[in-house]
């Protein structure tokens, strides 16, 4: 983390605003404090996987951002997903207002879904703030930051989609550790001239809690095998249940929910059909025995929540108290 952080802040004199990518799943440690007092802009993305009927809210309450911009935060996106009843106009914004989050943008990248709004949201902010050695530079760069796995690289070559009518330029993928260093500029906008930096994911040292740890890892983090991905289906179908989220059930014709993780893992490998060979010793020496592939089972599982096939989640919904 030091040297990835290192890296960036050396970066810093380059860029005219941060882009803060997190999970709309779960929090996320955040990076302004490390990285000054740029224009700070905060996209959740990933809010196709998660649940926003509820709390979306809830999210925005948790996750304290300061901000000096004197803007009025953009309510409209929060509103999308709440029902009309479930939260008034003024209660959002005192909300917002409260923990100081007036710069806020949830996405979804594959879809293109709110990314035309981060640019001219951007290029708001760096008007609003000195740009100090930059001012007479008649382009702009901003920084992309965030822990592995949240779509930084995504969001990117989304931006090049929407602006640019072009393919990517950034490497992606399904796991943490695809973008290695602070890569050159890449050009996202032709007007205004704007360019961004990608960054390798940075994640703290010390996760705050092992609860935290899982969810984090849930949302691919971390590589499952550091963690385990039985324990990390363990942990999801706990909080699948806990939830009242039961489309696992459903998705692999299960006959019940439940709440042992080695019956459901059981059931899920004789329905995909994964099985291996067991050697059992005995008395009269060693015996082959079938026995479902629990490791694979655990994999689909994590697979299948990660793809949305299991519905939309917040895994934070617990711990972030109302507004």
């Amino acid at each position: 983390m030091a040297k990835g952080l290192k890296k960036m802040q050396s970066s810093l004199k380059l860029v005219d605003c941060v882009i803060e990518v997190h999970d709309a799943r779960c929090r996320n440690p955040l990076f302004q404090e490390l990285l000054g007092l740029k224009p700070h802009l905060l996209v959740l993305n990933k809010m196709d996987l998660a649940d926003l009927t509820e709390q979306q809210p809830y999210m925005i309450e948790h996750m304290k951002v300061t901000e000096s911009s004197e803007k009025p935060a953009p309510v409209s996106l929060v509103l999308k997903r709440l029902p009309s009843d479930l939260r008034s106009l003024r209660k959002i914004v005192q909300c917002l207002e409260k923990k100081g989050l007036k710069n806020v943008i949830f996405t979804n990248c594959v879809k293109d879904e709110n990314v035309k709004k981060i640019i001219p949201k951007v290029m708001e902010l760096i008007r609003c703030s000195y740009r100090y050695h930059r001012a007479e530079n008649p382009e702009y760069c901003i920084m992309v930051v965030g822990v592995p796995n949240v779509g930084k690289s995504s969001l990117i070559n989304s931006l090049r989609r929407q602006h640019l009518k072009t393919g990517k330029a950034a490497r992606v993928g399904g796991e943490p550790g695809i973008t290695r260093a602070v890569t050159t500029r890449i050009q996202v906008c032709e007007r205004p001239l704007m360019f961004l930096l990608d960054t390798p994911g940075v994640l703290a040292p010390r996760i705050e809690s092992v609860e935290t740890g899982l969810k984090l890892a849930l949302c691919g983090t971390v590589l499952d095998h550091l963690v385990g991905e039985e324990t990390m289906a363990d942990y999801l179908l706990y909080t699948l249940n806990r939830h009242g989220l039961f489309r696992y059930v459903q998705h692999y014709a299960l006959a019940n929910a439940c709440d042992q993780i080695e019956w459901v893992l059981k059931n899920v490998a004789i329905k995909l059909g994964k099985t291996r060979k067991v050697k059992v010793l005995t008395g009269t020496g060693d015996v082959n025995v079938i026995q479902p592939d629990y490791a694979m089972a655990a994999r689909d599982f994590l697979r299948t929540f990660r793809s949305g096939l299991l519905g939309q989640v917040m895994l934070d919904r617990d711990i972030i108290p109302a507004c």
